[in-house]
């Protein structure tokens, strides 16, 4: 079956089937952006379910806007319910770009974007600055996988598309792991300096 299930009302309530089949997709929470420093989803906390109710897991990044030109967007995660967020990560990243003046169209892997064995913050998209202007932002989506799992590491993959302090198109792909066994049961999202403006990040529960 493809198509959207009923009772979708924009980013909120209801359920949407995905048109290359799988289960469907519950809605689980928006966190909308004001000048926060972070916005975070913690299991058990204002209506978050972050555990063993799905396998699967989906945040959606929607005109996230940085107050602070030439900042980064990125997450940590934390298994002890956000007291910490510090767990260690392996990850891998690439992406595409194009200035708006057309030139330098680029596919690349970026070993400075990785992180080898690392508690500190990952990028969502390629450091060296989201842009401030009106019309300039960030959007996307990552998937997590069994957070819950105490037997196995925790994977992620993400796609990002953003605008950048120099107006150039970057498309970013990552994906790694949280090498722990302990269940994940908070991440959080903020930029590197400054607040983020606006934009939402909703989070959804996909049925197996």
């Amino acid at each position: 079956m493809s198509g959207i299930i009923a009772q979708n009302t924009l980013d909120g309530s209801g359920l949407i089937k995905s048109p290359e089949g799988g289960g469907a997709w519950n809605f689980i929470k928006k966190l909308t952006a004001s000048g926060d420093a972070d916005l975070s989803f913690v299991n058990g906390a204002s209506d978050v379910v972050l555990d063993s109710t799905y396998k699967t897991y989906v945040f959606t990044f929607n005109n996230i806007h940085p107050e602070t030109d030439s900042t980064d967007f990125g997450f940590n995660i934390s298994i002890d319910s956000g007291s910490n967020y510090n767990v260690t990560k392996t990850t891998t990243f690439f992406r595409t770009q194009h200035y708006e003046s057309g030139t330098s169209g680029v596919v690349e892997y970026l070993t400075g974007n990785d992180i080898a064995e690392g508690t500190g913050e990952q990028f969502l998209h390629q450091g060296s600055g989201m842009g401030t202007d009106n019309d300039q932002c960030i959007a996307g989506y990552m998937y997590l996988f069994d957070p819950s799992s105490t037997t196995f590491v925790k994977h992620f993959i993400s796609t990002t598309i953003n605008v950048n302090a120099s107006d150039r198109c970057r498309e970013a792909f990552l994906g790694g792991y949280a090498n722990t066994t302990s269940a994940v049961d908070a991440l959080r999202f903020k930029m590197t300096s400054g607040n983020i403006d606006l934009g939402d990040i909703c989070l959804y529960g996909i049925s197996t």
